[in-house]
């Protein structure tokens, strides 16, 4: 498995099944697509702004819901195994994203992995559908290490561009940009709201970049 990062922004996404994991599944895609999930009935549970249709397809009435919706990826979250069978072969004729939420990942197919956001930084973690519960403790022990990691990316971003505009050699930009990042000092004035980082990262690049206050 390679792990890829896939913008679903303006993108539909069809989920079957109205259960615990469909649920997470469509609070997770809600973030960017537009979520159309399918099913007789619905858990208990938040399912983001989704569009909720009650209906029980069977086997033969699955590519149906694939013309009407038209989406970027389908998860395969029932507890009938001949639905998800017939979401997943619909999925490969009409070369469509598929998530099946009932077994692991098929060759082609799409992983959910746990994920810590501190946007703009996204960071997953799968084990290849092998322990779900060693997926949720590190997930849990990443929280504690990106914290932080959204703001820095932001600086570094307005930082990055204002280089770029100087037209300063590639491999001088990269130095400049490792050195905000390795700096202890930005990340401690990350912390708090008593320093500027963005001064702190000025002034240790003004040694580097002539003018660069």
């Amino acid at each position: 498995m390679i792990p890829l990062v896939h913008d679903f922004t303006g993108k539909s996404i069809l989920l079957f099944g109205g259960g615990p994991v469909a649920a997470r599944r469509s609070r997770l895609f809600d973030r960017e697509g537009e979520v159309v999930v399918i099913s007789p009935e619905f858990a208990e549970r938040e399912f983001g702004d989704a569009r909720l249709i009650r209906a029980a397809p069977g086997p033969e009435e699955v590519r149906d819901w694939f013309e009407q919706v038209e989406p970027e990826l389908v998860v395969a979250a029932t507890d009938d195994g001949a639905v998800n069978d017939a979401v997943a072969r619909v999925a490969r004729d009409r070369d469509v994203l598929l998530n099946r939420a009932d077994s692991k990942p098929e060759p082609g197919g799409v992983s959910v992995p746990a994920t810590v956001r501190a946007d703009p930084v996204v960071v997953s973690v799968s084990t290849g559908g092998h322990s779900p519960a060693l997926s949720r403790y590190l997930r849990r022990e990443l929280e504690t290490v990106i914290e932080g990691a959204g703001e820095m990316a932001r600086l570094t971003g307005d930082l990055r561009r204002e280089l770029q505009e100087r037209e300063l050699p590639q491999t001088q930009r990269r130095e400049a940009l490792r050195r905000v990042v390795d700096s202890e000092a930005v990340w401690k004035a990350l912390d708090t709201s008593s320093k500027n980082p963005q001064h702190i990262a000025r002034d240790m690049l003004s040694d580097e970049v002539s003018g660069f206050q």
